[in-house]
């Protein structure tokens, strides 16, 4: 039970982290609205995910 209240408190602190970024160090950096940055903003997550369980699945096959 122990383990499981440390993830989950692990989890809220790293989810209070996220949003206190984006709400008051994310506005201030300027990233022009462009349809490249759009496009880097929708696909980076999906090609980073790609490439950690590429990897993955790499180290498991050897």
């Amino acid at each position: 039970m122990q383990n499981q209240f440390g993830f989950v408190l692990k989890v809220f602190i790293l989810s209070a982290g996220l949003s206190v970024l984006i709400k008051y160090v994310f506005p201030s950096l300027y990233i022009p609205a462009t349809a490249t940055n759009a496009l880097i903003m929708v696909f980076l997550p999906t090609v980073l995910m790609m490439g950690i369980l590429l990897w993955r699945f790499q180290r498991q096959q050897n």
